[in-house]
């Protein structure tokens, strides 16, 4: 039921649509074709004349060139047109001709616009063809002639009459013009007859500029033409006019012609505007129906009714997203019940959470405890008198001691703002290598102590070092812990291996190796925790409070650093990348 009224609403608003946009196209044509027509014909002969005005002063002094644009502008514009003298008479001028080549002589052959219409001129005459033109000499140099027939063959010669032969130089003859165009033209003589009385009154308008337009009808013929008159040349005795004469018989045609056309156009159009809205109604309210369904199953979560429209218009595209939003429903509902399943994952990650939790008030617990009976024991034997001749000694170890703890409090100190993201970073360019090497100084007599060997090997570029961005203190920092646990697991009479390198652009990477036992892999992602050892007995003799790595890690991921450790072949190996810049080098 729907579906019916979306396609009957749809076939009744587009037929209604399309039979009142036919009517109104219709009346606007009949109303307004013949004016808009009359308007943009004359409109483009006022533009053209201003062309022609240009072009006249340029070529005004010779006749020939005169008659040619006359020629060409009538071909164009299917018009009459002549130059009138400040009298407002027509000039000698003969837009059409024939040049000849007759031996020794050039004969001009001068179109008549009287006495011979277009069908007595050969068609498509070319230059360099031979014609035969039967007529009278108008000059005594018998170089001009009034034509009166034009061949291409002989014919038998009339009397009176003079026959010239020769090739064709030059030419200009009607073409693309309406019938008898010689007749039209002949028909400036009456139009200046009739308006002879009212010419002087019109020189102002010409004078200002202005093109003055005019109606007259051809009493013989019934056609009306449209009359255009502008100044081309003023002089001081002298003024000169272009007139241009452009019958409007085929507008009034053609809206004659359009009315009847009407009609018999109208029943067309209804019917075709009725078959054309009902396969209207039915392309746009079939894909709507469908979707309506797929619409319907969605709001019931049922999910395998998908509507399959291929169309690369809005429908298609609907179609797809409301196929595409199926799919993520049902995904989404296939995820919720997975995700019900990863909160138990959830309760048991947060069960081990609060187990690390535990583990590091336990760590701290013994960290501190273990310490502070050492320095009591001392401290009790110190006050009883206990062994008076190691009372330098007790008191060495209660300084160590307290050092110690001091070390580890400040260690936690330092890690809570890391925590608390209170630290921030004074970053700049530094020469890598340089700050590795001043911090390896450091720890010679450690690596004497153990026998140990330190290799640096860095990449140059043109022997410069290369640089970093960082923070300088931090990165000591970061490096100094790096060496210390290196050192500290290294084997005696082995080797420390630093290398820096350039691993992709604008990123420098740097390994510190040792050669030492492996970490256990179980125990691979535990190294950044806090009080993390690799000792299980918590040998204290190895040093360090156990929250240096967990120290470096918020150090390098406060400068954007990608860093890891890993089991080598012969040892444990920690990295860490930093960002490359160049500029001026801090050391």
């Amino acid at each position: 039921m729907k579906r019916r009224g979306v396609a009957l609403k749809l076939f009744v608003v587009t037929s209604v649509l399309i039979l009142l946009v036919f009517t109104i196209l219709l009346l606007a044509q009949g109303l307004f074709f013949e004016r808009f027509y009359r308007m943009s014909k004359i409109n483009v002969l006022e533009k053209s004349m201003n062309k022609f005005a240009r072009q006249y002063k340029e070529a005004q002094s010779s006749e020939r060139q005169v008659s040619r644009l006359l020629g060409v502008f009538m071909n164009e514009h299917d018009t009459s047109t002549d130059i009138l003298n400040s009298r407002f008479e027509r000039t000698s001028t003969h837009p059409y001709y024939l040049e000849l080549e007759a031996g020794s002589k050039t004969i001009t052959i001068q179109i008549s616009k009287e006495g011979m219409t277009v069908d007595q001129i050969p068609q498509k005459i070319q230059i360099g063809e031979t014609l035969v033109v039967d007529g009278i000499f108008m000059n005594e140099d018998d170089t001009i002639m009034h034509p009166v027939v034009i061949q291409q063959t002989d014919t038998v010669l009339k009397e009176g009459l003079v026959r010239v032969r020769g090739k064709v130089t030059d030419l200009m003859l009607p073409e693309r013009r309406s019938y008898n165009p010689l007749y039209q033209d002949a028909l400036v003589d009456d139009v200046l007859l009739d308006w002879n009385s009212q010419m002087e009154q019109w020189q102002s308008r010409l004078r200002s500029g202005s093109v003055l337009q005019l109606d007259w009808q051809d009493k013989w013929s019934g056609i009306p033409y449209t009359v255009l008159i502008r100044l081309l040349s003023e002089g001081n005795e002298e003024n000169s006019y272009l007139f241009v004469m452009t019958s409007m018989q085929p507008v009034g045609e053609a809206v004659g012609i359009l009315k009847q056309y009407v009609v018999y156009l109208a029943p067309l159009m209804v019917l075709l505007a009725i078959v054309l809205s009902l396969i209207y109604s039915r392309i746009v309210s079939r894909p709507l129906v469908l979707l309506s369904r797929s619409a319907a199953s969605l709001a019931k979560l049922d999910f395998t009714e998908q509507s399959a429209i291929d169309s690369k218009d809005e429908f298609g595209e609907l179609s797809r997203s409301m196929v595409a939003l199926s799919r993520n429903l049902d995904a989404s509902m296939k995820e919720l019940t997975h995700a019900n399943a990863m909160l138990q994952e959830d309760v048991e990650e947060k069960r081990r959470s609060e187990q690390l939790r535990k583990e590091l008030i336990a760590n701290i617990s013994h960290e501190l405890k273990t310490p502070l009976g050492i320095v009591k024991g001392f401290a009790e034997g110190l006050q009883d008198g206990v062994a008076s001749d190691k009372s330098e000694r007790y008191l060495a170890l209660i300084v160590n001691e307290t050092d110690r703890m001091n070390a580890l409090i400040m260690d936690m100190l330092e890690l809570s703002k890391f925590e608390a993201k209170a630290i921030q970073l004074q970053p700049r360019s530094l020469a890598l290598a340089s700050l590795i090497q001043r911090v390896s100084d450091a720890f010679s007599q450690q690596l004497e102590m153990k026998q140990l060997q330190l290799r640096i090997n860095a990449d140059k570029e043109e022997e410069e070092e290369l640089l970093v961005r960082a923070d300088p203190r931090r990165l000591e920092q970061v490096i100094l812990n790096f060496m210390s646990n290196a050192i500290r697991h290294a084997d005696v009479n082995s080797a420390i291996t630093i290398g820096i390198q350039r691993t992709a652009p604008g990123k420098i990477t740097t390994v510190i190796e040792n050669i030492g036992p492996p970490i256990p892999e179980e125990d691979i992602s535990r190294v950044w925790d806090h009080f993390y050892r690799a000792e299980r007995s918590r040998d204290r003799k190895s040093g360090g409070t156990g929250l240096g790595l967990a120290i470096t890690k918020h150090i390098l991921e406060l400068h954007g650093s990608e860093y890891g450790v890993e089991n080598t072949k012969q040892g444990v190996a920690f990295s860490f990348t930093l960002d490359e810049n160049g500029g001026t080098t801090y050391d």
